[in-house]
């Protein structure tokens, strides 16, 4: 009797991941997400990133710093019937001008389509200025994507404020997320245009109490030699240098990305 509800139970499991599967899918291939975002699927494989994160859809997610809502188009329907999506950015009465300009343009993308975006949430991230996430022992899962890079002017102990205020959010057991652009470890980390040594993001979350599980290549690009005079922000999308060597930088592709899943101990 106890294998046969054991089999039950692990088929139901299976139902449910399937089901998750399924969902995950259906948000990536809504007609509502913007054509230019979908046009970047393919380098920034939006199925496979959010299944090695383990994202189910009765979870309470945040999105840290979401930008222009790349994410935010997935992860806002996905989230919409059985979870939570909380978009933690800038806040719209934030005492910097560059920080209100994109507060106030995530909320009239999230105002233009209240059947997408009307369940989610907003809250303020703006380190190292201000912290007003979520509720302590709130959130089954934080993610981040292409940002950390952003949060080391402050050096080491500012980055560990920075994790530290989204550890404390974390449910025991919780998930954070993070793929940013990846500095080679043969590579003397410094001015390094938006890329950063795998094993110094590694090394800072766990230093304020994540344990690290896995990473991914899934976003892993080794055409990518991450020494360009402008960066990362050489490459597509963002292609800095204009028409200057633009067919090699097309060549190149997006960035070579790390993607790491770390876990609040319970």
């Amino acid at each position: 009797m106890k294998r046969l509800i054991l089999a039950g139970m692990l088929a139901l499991g299976t139902v449910h991941a399937a089901q998750a599967d399924d969902a995950l899918k259906a948000a990536i291939a809504s007609k509502d997400r913007t054509l230019a975002n979908v046009a970047r699927d393919a380098a920034r494989h939006p199925y496979e990133t959010l299944t090695f994160f383990g994202i189910r859809p009765d979870m309470t997610v945040v999105e840290l710093a979401p930008g222009g809502g790349w994410y935010t188009e997935i992860l806002a329907p996905y989230l919409r019937d059985k979870g939570k999506l909380i978009v933690a950015g800038e806040s719209p009465s934030s005492t910097d001008a560059g920080a209100r300009r994109y507060a106030d343009n995530l909320g009239k993308k999230l105002a233009a389509n209240p059947a997408m975006y009307g369940k989610v949430q907003r809250a303020v991230f703006e380190p190292p200025r201000a912290y007003d996430i979520a509720p302590a022992n709130s959130v089954d899962m934080v993610l981040t994507f292409r940002n950390l890079h952003n949060w080391m002017g402050e050096g080491d102990e500012g980055l560990k404020k920075t994790l530290a205020e989204v550890y404390k959010v974390v449910k025991p057991g919780g998930i954070l997320g993070i793929e940013d652009h990846r500095l080679p470890a043969s590579r003397k980390a410094g001015s390094t245009g938006g890329y950063v040594h795998q094993d110094y993001v590694i090394k800072m979350a766990e230093s304020v109490g994540f344990k690290f599980v896995d990473k991914s290549e899934v976003n892993a690009n080794p055409k990518d030699t991450a020494d360009y005079a402008k960066g990362v922000w050489s490459l597509p999308p963002t292609l800095a240098n204009k028409d200057v060597d633009r067919d090699k930088y097309l060549a190149i592709g997006e960035s070579d990305r790390m993607t790491l899943k770390f876990v609040k101990p319970k």
